[in-house]
């Protein structure tokens, strides 16, 4: 019997593929239907493999889960970024592989994203998530997170509420 070992660590330039194979899988599971076609597809192709190489060098916060040595996740923290809040981290985002979803990982990937930020000695934490996004919603709630403001993106002029979950 094999063992497939799990691993979450700072992501690294030879990453920078497999992030940006996750990264299109993910947000088309997630924002297909909800964030127009040609929005969606533009994003996604601005986040390929030389950008996420870029947010690693550039020392972005970038984790990657791996499974058996092959990344299965990623998630991107930081600075609370809406100052009238007043929890200091930030995830900006957490994402995996649709193959990956709903076996735990995720779970752990947001502690250890939680961890990194209160070790970097940020207080509290935000995540903004989409209102039409159920599954994030379900994830964030499930995790204790209090929905305590909401705010708006707008694609390719449609306007999506977004709700922001906080832990102190």
């Amino acid at each position: 019997m094999k063992t497939l070992t799990i691993d979450i660590r700072k992501a690294e330039p030879r990453d920078a593929d497999a992030i940006a194979d996750v990264h299109q899988a993910a947000w088309h599971g997630a924002y297909a239907g909800i964030i127009p076609h040609k929005a969606l597809t533009s994003m996604i192709n601005r986040r390929g493999r030389e950008w996420w190489a870029n947010a690693i060098r550039r020392a972005a916060s970038v984790l990657v889960v791996e499974v058996g040595g092959k990344v299965a996740g990623y998630a991107t923290l930081g600075r609370n970024r809406a100052r009238e809040l007043p929890q200091q981290g930030e995830i900006y985002e957490l994402y995996l592989a649709p193959e990956c979803q709903g076996i735990g990982l995720g779970t752990r990937l947001f502690e250890t994203a939680r961890q990194r930020l209160a070790a970097n000695g940020l207080s509290g934490l935000v995540v903004w998530a989409l209102e039409e996004n159920s599954g994030a919603l379900d994830f964030y709630h499930g995790a204790g997170g209090r929905d305590v403001a909401e705010g708006v993106e707008v694609f390719d002029s449609k306007a999506l509420r977004k709700v922001a979950f906080v832990w102190d």
